[in-house]
């Protein structure tokens, strides 16, 4: 492996490209041709740009993409498609170049990129190689977030049109039809020999910073080698719509130190019943489940006033 100081100097000087875009994500398919006007712009001429219209073929266009030996991989789309390219390019000698082109974007914003497609690829150009941490749930990578209970049924109910139309406000307005008749679950998280136990309707175990568009907690970050486990609302309906109607209304920003959270490089966690785990939108996996955090797993490319732990 390069030294990142190396990678990025490769990036800024050969511009070896390979840019794969999710043109089924939110915005992907109406900024398509804008975003590649926008890197050759720069100067990147890319060895290949793939344009993924079936989300079956994602992972297949990643590989061919990573086939190039590209130093930045390009991709754009929602969490689900850049999850997907974090599992291709982890522990691999190329960067991942972000284009948040989805609803929530909460990978982009946990790498404290610019929103706007412009922001986003000046990066490519300007900004460095940084390593950030790499999410584990059992065998399976993951970049943001594992969350059992409602956000598992909102994964599968909130509707793409809805999402397309007022983005964001999609999931806690699916979340207000399903939790009158959602059932609190028992979860207990071992931590260092420590067991803490709860009643809830939605645990989160973060790697990210950021959860539905909101930062979880100021002091929460995707570099610092640790997973953060929240609860939302107790076993209460009322305070978790309470819960949800705050982070939709004021995205209200709290620190570790003062809320409800549970932190660790390694976590077990067992749930009464057992429960599906929606591993960054993916729902395959089941409690009872280890998760942990690699450091520097993956290698990106972010701003340079980026604290790359």
């Amino acid at each position: 492996m390069r030294t990142k100081a190396e990678h990025t100097e490769a990036i800024h000087r050969d511009r070896r490209v390979a840019v794969v875009i999710n043109t089924r994500s939110r915005r992907g398919r109406k900024h398509y041709f804008e975003v590649l006007d926008q890197i050759h712009g720069l100067g990147f001429e890319p060895l290949a740009e793939y344009s993924v219209v079936n989300p079956k073929r994602l992972r297949a266009h990643l590989d061919k993409a990573l086939d190039l030996q590209p130093d930045l991989l390009i991709v754009g789309g929602g969490d689900g498609t850049l999850s997907s390219a974090v599992r291709h390019v982890a522990h691999r000698d190329v960067a991942l170049g972000v284009l948040p082109l989805g609803t929530t974007n909460n990978f982009a914003r946990s790498l404290g990129l610019p929103l706007d497609l412009a922001g986003a690829i000046k990066v490519f150009a300007e900004g460095k190689v940084a390593d950030i941490d790499l999410g584990m749930a059992g065998d399976r990578p993951f970049a943001n977030l594992a969350s059992f209970g409602v956000s598992v049924e909102v994964a599968g109910k909130v509707k793409p049109w809805l999402k397309r139309i007022i983005g964001r406000p999609a999931y806690p307005l699916t979340a207000l039809t399903i939790l009158p008749g959602h059932t609190p679950f028992r979860a207990y998280i071992t931590v260092d020999g420590k067991r803490h136990e709860l009643l809830t309707h939605q645990l989160n175990i973060a790697n990210g910073r950021f959860h539905g568009g909101w930062q979880v907690a100021k002091d929460i970050s995707i570099d610092n080698g640790k997973l953060v486990a929240y609860q939302l609302g107790s076993g209460k309906k009322l305070r978790l719509l309470g819960e949800t109607l705050a982070r939709a209304t004021t995205g209200r920003w709290r620190s570790l130190a003062g809320g409800p959270f549970v932190t660790g490089r390694e976590m077990l966690l067992e749930t009464d019943p057992p429960m599906a785990a929606d591993v960054d939108g993916e729902v395959r996996l089941r409690t009872p489940l280890t998760l942990r955090v690699v450091p520097n797993g993956v290698r990106v490319m972010v701003p340079s006033t980026f604290e790359d732990n």
